[in-house]
């Protein structure tokens, strides 16, 4: 039985074998049963092929965010036990710092721009979150992890947009930060 749903024959979707290996893996730190190196960090940087009749890839996205914030809940658990929760709270505002400067930036200034001809995000909705963000730190005005990792910038190129790279990294962080504290 396949843990997703699959796309028609003539869709792409992400390669099983890759998803259900990966989430073998995953579980199998999760449980404790396979030693190894793994993160949130590690479920933010995975990429699956994309294969005809493939895996759903919401359907996975969507479970991929869900394992991050268990395991971000279970490294904040094993944390908080080994040194406490005001230890973690000022972890987190020192990575929460780690933020501001960028977002201090003027609009349009707060990446690079994208290469010449390159596509790229457009500056206008990069900002428009990084003000959510400002607003979440300076006002508490609510914002979520799940909303950060589901924003979607129409696409821009040169310099017109900010480069992709720069502002996915940043958005993960962000990420980290808000399933810090969530």
């Amino acid at each position: 039985m396949s843990r997703f749903s699959t796309v028609g024959k003539l869709t792409t979707g992400y390669d099983p074998d890759e998803v259900d290996d990966f989430f073998d893996y995953a579980r199998a730190v999760y449980e404790g049963r396979e030693a190894g190196p793994f993160a949130a960090a590690d479920i933010q940087a995975v990429s699956f092929e994309l294969v005809r009749g493939g895996y759903d890839t919401h359907e996975v996205d969507a479970a991929l965010d869900r394992l991050e914030a268990a395991f971000s809940v279970r490294d904040r658990g094993a944390f908080v036990a080994q040194h406490g929760p005001q230890a973690w709270m000022d972890r987190i505002a020192e990575d929460a710092r780690t933020l501001y400067p960028r977002l201090n930036r003027p609009s349009c200034e707060k990446f690079a721009p994208a290469g010449r001809g390159e596509a790229g995000y457009d500056m206008d909705d990069v900002d428009a979150l990084l003000d959510r963000l400002v607003d979440y730190f300076d006002r508490q005005v609510p914002i979520t992890a799940s909303e950060i990792r589901a924003a979607t910038f129409r696409r821009r190129r040169g310099a017109d947009a900010y480069a992709e790279g720069p502002v996915d990294a940043y958005l993960s962080r962000a990420v980290e930060v808000l399933l810090g504290v969530e």
